[in-house]
């Protein structure tokens, strides 16, 4: 079970970082804030089990639902997305080739995510938002060259994504996807973070998306093609991991698109993304204003 959950909400036009206990939120960030003015402060300095021993000794400062949750990690340096890392995903795509030999990747911004229970903006520009549930990893040491035998000890906390992508802003160039990846607030980082335990916790987690309760995706993480090590390892042979940056590990079989006809999000819908022992992160769809 997991007892210790680090979330960035903000109430009463403030924002702040807390445990998510039973019964609510222990505000940490009046306590720390000087030390930590963010998660990602904390995290640098690997201090998510001293504030973790902090919160069992509290009661509740706020109760869920007094709080908007933001994606955990604000600004950070790095958002660092994988793609095709399914065996069926690349079977999706029909084109008679083998997995690759090395990983799909792509960045995105910080203001192309929203947090647990904000809602997702399909674009004026656009009909085609489609989800990616996918599981996260939240770097706590900085390291360049990292070797796969000790890559997971970079790793500090696991998190949700819904990758929302507009499908046909994907396909305006020959080789790049920047662009139907990062929409303002199409996709959604949360809803906390849980502190990395050991390989146990993430090797074999059970990954799903739903629409409007409808199971979509459906995987574990022991079959993803490119493991959470070997990411790790190649993405930092090419730039230096640094506390908080995000690595967005891939999305299973059965996204929108792939339905025929397609089945895009509309406004109204709701996109659930699960995993065991992390929990839902959970987004209602709206047209942009």
């Amino acid at each position: 079970m997991v007892l210790h959950r680090f979330a960035t909400y903000s109430t009463g036009g403030k924002t702040g970082y807390g445990a998510v206990i039973d019964g609510g939120i222990v505000d940490l960030s009046t306590r720390f804030g000087n030390e930590y003015p963010t998660l990602r402060e904390a995290i640098a300095a690997g201090a998510l089990t001293k504030l973790a021993e902090d919160a069992s000794r509290r009661s509740p400062d706020h109760a869920l639902e007094e709080v908007a949750f933001l994606p955990p990690i604000p600004s950070p340096e790095k958002i660092i997305c994988i793609g095709v890392n399914y065996p069926d995903r690349n079977a999706e795509y029909k084109d008679g080739e083998a997995a690759p030999k090395y990983p799909s990747i792509f960045m995105r911004t910080p203001r192309s995510f929203v947090g647990h229970d904000a809602p997702l903006v399909r674009p004026r520009a656009s009909t085609q938002l489609d989800y990616e549930g996918e599981v996260a990893l939240v770097i706590g040491k900085a390291g360049r060259h990292i070797p796969e035998s000790t890559a997971l000890d970079h790793i500090a906390a696991v998190t949700l994504c819904n990758e929302g992508t507009i499908r046909d802003w994907v396909r305006h160039a020959k080789f790049n996807v920047t662009q139907g990846k990062n929409f303002d607030s199409t996709g959604s980082l949360g809803p906390w973070l849980v502190p990395y335990g050991d390989e146990a916790q993430i090797a074999d987690i059970r990954l799903t998306t739903k629409v409007n309760g409808e199971i979509r995706q459906d995987d574990r993480t022991s079959r993803l093609i490119f493991p959470f090590r070997y990411l790790i390892n190649y993405i930092s042979t090419f730039t230096t991991l640094m506390p908080g940056d995000v690595i967005v590990t891939g999305t299973p079989t059965g996204a929108g698109a792939r339905f025929d006809p397609p089945r895009y999000l509309k406004p109204g819908d709701v996109v659930e993304v699960e995993a065991e022992n992390i929990g839902v992160l959970r987004n209602a769809v709206v047209d942009e204003a």
